[in-house]
């Protein structure tokens, strides 16, 4: 599909920069050093180079050269592949759509929570009150219920994270292009401030030892791999309709080859900077036993400022130190969340012709009112679940799908000459793509997509999150129904893409 008046990334540096920002995100703050913990460090991080050069790169830069190919969003440029593969780049876009819902809430707790940090002034080594600050100020309730209870500090937060968002992307990559070399560049530095405090701490040495040494021993582990290449595709934002959209803003003299292999090396980087910070601060303040028992949200907001009031005895230095990691957060979690709205906007103007500013004012306000859910008592529990379905099945699925259609339905010697067009040094051999892309990704994220299934059967008895009080109700109407959904959308959207068309050439004929 092509359009000859689509507006292209300033530069190539620009678009490096966007991707880079879009890949890097609170995963890698602190879903990335926290597997790391769970698997015993080094081995998790061993498997998680590997996967990301087998799998993620080729990956990575397959979804950016069809975006440009076909100079689509996902959608249309899958469809441009193979009319038959357009539903699952709807697919890819309606998940997006419902990550952001959340993602957009998580942004306004970091948002809240460097806001309010100068209540750490008054809680040196109190660990109760810091643990339960988050908790106290989102008046949650823990379980399913407690809808009618809201949070005036979260919803003005994510009042203001909306509209940040919106600000980012309102004229697509003009406004991004401005925007993104400040963004990208903040999180870095203020995560690099705080590694610096850390290997200062006494016992961050241990810290970096644990996470940098393989325990091979721990290679055993089935989980540990299955782990390991989900957070690759999660940290990369490939089958997130993402990575196709910004591909279809690059002219035809961009470097895809070279690009690809800066944007993952970048988010390795980012991810490392971000484990360091982690294992030396848990060590240094003796909560490492912790750091992997806590996970996702659970970490940043409740063993965080544990760590956070143990820094040191002045309290002022450490509500600055709060202010800064929280901070550095918002940061991170801006660029992902401007960037999930960007590739779920340019599929719907592609697809209904809409003018694209539009488009995203009404993406932002429906996805902003649906966001409200989360922010009430029982928004917790609701973001729990559907984070789980979103992540552990529908993104996988996706990624199944998608690798078998583009790797045995299309000709692979055409996707990799578009990833080689301008590169004469760093090219994507033939023979790395195919294997990646017809064996392993779609194996692999079989592979994973099975073990959650049998994890939650086996081992959960059908009920995500049992102990914490979710019900299968919860779990149906929070997890499959929004799963389900997600897939069939892939047919529904043409469908009604194509009612439209029907009638607007029938009112012209009369």
């Amino acid at each position: 599909m092509s359009d000859t008046k689509r507006s292209t990334w300033g530069s190539s540096a620009t678009f490096i920069l966007a991707a880079i920002g879009s890949a890097v995100g609170l995963g890698n703050a602190w879903r990335f050093p926290n597997l790391a913990a769970k698997h015993g460090g080094g081995a998790f991080l061993l498997v998680y180079l590997l996967a990301m050069l087998i799998i993620g790169i080729p990956l990575l830069m397959m979804e950016i050269s069809i975006g440009r190919k076909m100079r689509s969003g996902a959608p249309g440029a899958l469809k441009g592949l193979n009319k038959k593969f357009e539903p699952i780049g709807w697919a890819a876009t309606s998940n997006a759509f419902v990550i952001v819902t959340y993602y957009a809430v998580v942004f306004a707790w970091v948002i809240m929570m460097a806001v309010f940090s100068f209540k750490f002034v008054n809680m040196t080594g109190d660990n109760a009150a810091a643990s339960s600050l988050w908790s106290t100020l989102i008046k949650t309730t823990g379980t399913i219920k407690g809808f009618g209870t809201f949070s005036a500090p979260v919803l003005i937060c994510l009042l203001a994270a909306w509209g940040l968002i919106y600000y980012c992307i309102r004229n697509g990559t003009k406004s991004v292009g401005k925007i993104i070399k400040y963004l990208v560049f903040l999180p870095v530095i203020c995560l690099a401030f705080m590694a610096i405090k850390g290997v200062t701490m006494p016992g961050a040495l241990e810290g970096i030892k644990t996470f940098f040494i393989p325990d091979f021993s721990a290679l055993s582990d089935p989980m540990l791999w299955v782990d390991a290449v989900g957070q690759v595709f999660y940290s990369m934002s490939v089958m997130m309709a993402i990575m196709i959209a910004y591909g279809s803003f690059l002219d035809d003299k961009s470097n895809i080859a070279r690009d690809g292999f800066i944007i993952a090396f970048s988010d390795l980087a980012v991810s490392l900077l971000s484990g360091i910070v982690m294992f030396t601060t848990m060590y240094g303040t003796n909560l490492q036993d912790m750091l992997a028992k806590k996970s996702g949200v659970g970490l940043a907001f409740g063993v965080y400022p544990t760590a956070i009031v143990n820094l040191s005895g002045s309290g002022v230095f450490n509500a600055i130190f709060a202010f800064v990691f929280y901070f550095c957060l918002c940061t991170l979690a801006i660029d992902s969340a401007f960037s999930l709205v960007e590739g779920i906007s340019t599929a719907f103007s592609d697809k209904f012709g809409t003018n694209k500013k539009k488009t995203t004012i009404m993406i932002c306000t429906i996805a902003g009112i649906i966001s409200i859910i989360y922010a009430t008592g029982g928004g917790l529990a609701v973001l729990d679940i559907v984070d789980n379905w979103c992540n552990s099945f529908t993104l996988i699925l996706i990624g199944v799908i998608e690798t078998i259609a583009i790797g045995w339905f299309c000709k692979s010697k055409f996707i990799v000459d578009e990833i080689n067009l301008n590169t004469k040094k760093i090219k994507m051999p033939k023979l790395w793509f195919d294997i990646t892309v017809k064996a392993v990704a779609p194996i692999s994220l079989t592979v994973l997509f099975v073990w959650n299934i049998v994890d939650l059967f086996k081992n959960k008895g059908g009920i995500y999150g049992a102990a914490d009080g979710y019900n299968l109700l919860s779990n149906v109407l929070a997890g499959w129904l929004i799963f389900g959904l997600c897939m069939i959308s892939g047919f529904i959207i043409p469908l009604f893409a194509k009612k439209i068309k029907s009638k607007a050439n029938k009112s012209d004929e009369q």
